[in-house]
């Protein structure tokens, strides 16, 4: 593979130093474990956000005293957030969370939620990954809440009907009757997601965070090269999505197997 390459890349009249990926190997490797880590929170607090609000824009009571509430303090609220997230940049998102809503809720004098040494210790050490997080799951749960609103809506109506005649309640018919039949149908968009997110996690090194990215950065910063750094991690990305996508494909047609009867 290697001797692949240097043929290619002299036929390119590039001069690929091999050496620099080999020193800087670590920079990588911790930058596969943060890019990882970040995609695997920002999957599942995504997919928690996703399913809440997505219950909610479905949320409607015709009558009663329940009526306004729900529209008001569930349903618009829901829509307003699904809305900003889907309509902006990601890029934007992460740079208003982490210069914006961060130092407005940790801030050494005057956060909202710490203050003193705490936030400033949390700032110094946790900045830019607990800014990276949110932004990630906020992007995620707004695109995961539309995955979930239509794979609810993709269910007969009758079987909604028949859970309440049997005397569930509307979270007992959800938990037990429509998002476990859901679910199968809401696999493949939710695969895409998380494959579209583990991509998008390059976009925090903007502020900081020591993911793949930006190991690539610092690499190319000492070296002034970019084919080594940038083409590695292209590969890295390339093989990580790859591996998703066939486990995405396994989970498919293990929970799928109902669907095609």
């Amino acid at each position: 593979m290697a001797s692949f390459l240097d043929s290619f890349f002299s036929m390119l009249g590039v001069d690929f130093r091999w050496r620099i990926l080999v020193e800087y190997a670590p920079l990588f490797l911790d930058g596969i474990k943060m890019t990882l880590m970040v995609t695997l929170i920002g999957v599942v607090c995504g997919t928690v956000l996703g399913l809440l609000s997505g219950m909610a824009r479905l949320g409607e009571v015709k009558h009663g005293p329940w009526k306004y509430p729900v529209k008001y303090l569930l349903r618009l609220p829901a829509s307003a957030y699904v809305t900003f997230f889907r309509g902006t940049p990601l890029f934007v998102q992460i740079l208003l969370i982490h210069f914006a809503l961060m130092p407005m809720l940790i801030h050494p004098t005057d956060g909202l939620l710490f203050t003193g040494d705490t936030a400033r210790h949390i700032k110094q050490e946790y900045g830019a990954f607990l800014s990276g997080i949110v932004a990630l799951s906020l992007n995620a749960g707004a695109y995961i809440s539309e995955i979930f609103r239509a794979g609810i809506q993709s269910l007969d109506k009758g079987q909604t009907e028949a859970s309440r005649s049997l005397g569930m309640n509307y979270l007992q018919t959800m938990y037990h009757v429509v998002v476990p039949q859901a679910f199968r149908r809401m696999l493949p968009p939710l695969g895409n997601e998380a494959i579209m997110l583990l991509k998008d996690s390059s976009l925090i090194s903007a502020i900081g965070l020591a993911e793949l990215a930006y190991a690539a950065r610092t690499v190319a910063g000492a070296y002034s090269r970019y084919w080594e750094p940038y083409l590695a991690i292209s590969f890295i990305y390339l093989i990580m999505t790859l591996l998703m996508s066939a486990f995405v494909s396994h989970l498919e047609k293990r929970y799928g197997k109902g669907d095609s009867r």
